[in-house]
């Protein structure tokens, strides 16, 4: 299982993200309004305002204080390092 650091040491599973999408629009936030509603939001931003909403595979919301760039860029992080390690570009398989 991987995992994702989403801010504050909030940390959600990686394989259950369905979307990272940013707060600002209508649409988001008529979402994140209507997870409230049905108590399917988690609130991950230690009272700090809501910069990204993290869709999970079960319907819940995640809200978190970090931009969804930031987010996107730990995931493309450790994709590469996961890469780097037992991939193609390992030095100690390709010796």
């Amino acid at each position: 299982m991987k995992l994702l650091n989403i801010g504050f040491g909030n940390i959600i599973s990686l394989d259950r993200v369905v979307a990272i999408v940013s707060s600002d629009s209508a649409p988001t936030k008529r979402l994140i309004q209507d997870a409230k509603d049905t108590k399917m939001a988690i609130d991950a931003t230690y009272g700090r305002k809501t910069r990204a909403a993290v869709i999970m595979d079960s319907g819940h919301i995640v809200l978190s204080a970090i931009q969804p760039e930031t987010i996107a860029a730990r995931i493309d992080k450790d994709i590469d390092k996961n890469f780097m390690i037992g991939g193609k570009n390992d030095s100690k398989t390709n010796s």
